[in-house]
């Protein structure tokens, strides 16, 4: 248990190295949203990874919240980019085809 334990921690140490460089080189607010949310969900990983190895279940309401901001944290962005991008060339059509 403790080798593979060991394994996961790595893997995921590595994805967050990875979302931490694209949340800071992504050249677009989307691309960091979405690192953002992988970062969550791989330090939710970790936490329950962490658990497991630990035999205990203290932390399991901490991986429900974590996973809950996450979660409410890109939904949220998401809608404020949708509606920074105005309307799209698709509604405009179906404005001018009723006209």
């Amino acid at each position: 248990m403790t080798t593979v334990g060991i394994i996961c921690i790595a893997l995921l140490a590595v994805t967050g190295t990875l979302c931490l460089v694209r949340i800071v080189r992504g050249p677009t607010t989307l691309d960091r949203t979405v690192a953002a949310d992988v970062f969550v969900a791989a330090t939710a990983g970790a936490i329950g990874i962490e658990a497991a190895i630990g035999r205990h279940t203290t932390t399991l309401p901490i991986i429900v919240t974590l996973s809950l901001v996450g979660f409410l944290g890109s939904v949220s962005i998401s809608r404020f980019a949708a509606r920074d991008d105005g309307p799209s060339e698709r509604t405009a059509r179906d404005r001018k085809g009723r006209s």
